[in-house]
């Protein structure tokens, strides 16, 4: 596959649609804000802070990602938003708790201008949160032209040369893939019989892609990845990724699970709690939403330690996930891991982590990265699934066929070198000529 020709500038304004304006999206928005006038640093965004090596070692080339590939800059950002609660995004901020009044109030008109469309929410996806800002329509068809309406409607009145889309809901209910998601015509069908297998996020995905706005799932919803929607995408040459923002113990478990490996070190338990006490932890006290947050969290350990090859070491793994709903910790999530592991010889140890985190800000810079990387996809001629972005999800959707890769850091490596490919660089794979000169 060769590298595309050219990249469209990234000019005029570029819509950030946000499902949710909860406390990760005011965290993300007032960041933006702050940051692009010059009152806090976007700590945690690789595309604003991060640089990449080109060449040799010896060409001393590390420029920062935004100067190498074309970016949206944070004056281009405008943000729009839908949310089941009809509070602006000051007052939303102030209510998730996540953010001082030293940060909130130098931005407070900017925040306050900023009021979310009405939401497209129906609650048997998640019980606990009971809407009053939400859309009517006769029909989840109707749902989606009303979403569509409302990106039109934005672009123009904003005056917006694109948009991207990125999920910052809650998690619904557990749903697998049935016969309504396997044909664009099947999904439309169903749009139009109410179908129940056919949720709130997946309307927010479908109306995006119709509209080819691309669109990032920060849950682990069953939002875009399955088959009609891969079909939809690459109809409308729109670029999707997900799913499940990795933020606080899977971020953990990414970084320490490739080191036991690579050091060939065994394991045999791997214990996760976590409590909670935002609107998240209060979604996903329901055990059937919690159950979608499982799978996510589940799957990283066996894809990162493959048991089938090394069963003497990874093939007898016990591996459990708690989440626990504790209202008085609000969005300062703590995560405790304990590992069971053995080295040489068999001899047992342990690993203990108490990672004292807090969401939304380790949320905020992946919303903002995925928004700018997302809209360069389109600029670039991508579409469909943006394998290279997997280095933000904890559940990383894949090409039809593919296994996931969750090592942090060949995540890592995949991303850098993307964008390396698309300005014609030479890939970094530290085996040149240098070796045999």
């Amino acid at each position: 596959m060769t590298s595309p020709q050219s990249i469209l500038p990234a000019d005029g304004k570029l819509a950030v649609f946000l499902p949710g304006l909860g406390a990760v999206s005011t965290t993300f928005i007032a960041g933006c804000l702050l940051a692009r006038q010059g009152l806090a640093e976007p700590v945690g965004s690789l595309t604003q802070l991060g640089t990449l090596r080109l060449g040799k070692r010896t060409e001393d080339r590390t420029p920062k990602i935004k100067d190498f590939v074309p970016l949206a800059s944070l004056d281009q950002l405008e943000f729009a938003s839908w949310d089941l609660f009809s509070d602006n995004a000051y007052e939303s901020a102030r209510t998730a708790q996540v953010l001082e009044s030293r940060h909130l109030d130098p931005i407070r008109e900017e925040l306050s201008s900023i009021a979310p469309m009405q939401a497209v929410f129906y609650p048997e996806y998640v019980k606990r949160l009971a809407g009053t800002h939400v859309k009517q329509a006769p029909t989840k068809a109707d749902m989606v032209e009303a979403l569509r309406d409302d990106i039109r409607k934005t672009l123009r009145d904003r005056n917006c040369a694109r948009g991207v889309a990125v999920w910052c809901g809650s998690t619904e209910t557990y749903v697998e893939p049935s016969a309504v998601h396997q044909t664009i015509q099947s999904f439309e069908k169903g749009l139009l019989a109410n179908d129940p297998a056919i949720t709130s996020s997946m309307l927010y995905g479908w109306a995006c892609m119709k509209e080819g706005i691309p669109y990032a799932n920060g849950a682990p919803n069953l939002s875009v990845d399955f088959p009609a929607a891969m079909a939809l995408a690459r109809e409308t040459n729109t670029p999707v990724a997900g799913k499940d923002f990795k933020t606080g113990q899977t971020l953990m478990k990414t970084i320490l699970a490739p080191g036991l490996k690579a050091r060939m070190l065994g394991l045999a338990g791997w214990f996760s709690t976590n409590i909670l006490g935002n609107r998240d932890g209060e979604v996903l006290d329901d055990p059937e939403n919690f159950k979608t947050k499982e799978v996510s969290k589940l799957g990283v350990l066996e894809h990162i330690l493959q048991p089938e090859v090394y069963p003497s070491l990874y093939g007898d793994v016990y591996h459990k996930v708690r989440i626990n709903y504790y209202p008085p910790r609000g969005d300062a999530k703590e995560g405790w891991d304990n590992l069971d592991i053995f080295g040489w010889l068999g001899y047992p140890m342990q690993i203990k982590v108490d990672f004292l985190c807090r969401d939304s800000i380790l949320a905020a810079p992946i919303v903002l990265d995925l928004a700018l990387f997302m809209d360069l996809a389109k600029r670039s001629g991508m579409r469909g699934v943006q394998e290279w972005l997997s280095f933000y999800f904890k559940s990383p959707m894949v090409a039809e066929g593919l296994y996931p890769e969750h090592d942090l850091f060949i995540q890592s490596m995949k991303l850098k070198n993307t964008l390396r490919w698309l300005r014609g660089e030479q890939l970094i794979t530290h085996l040149g000529r240098e070796y045999y000169d």
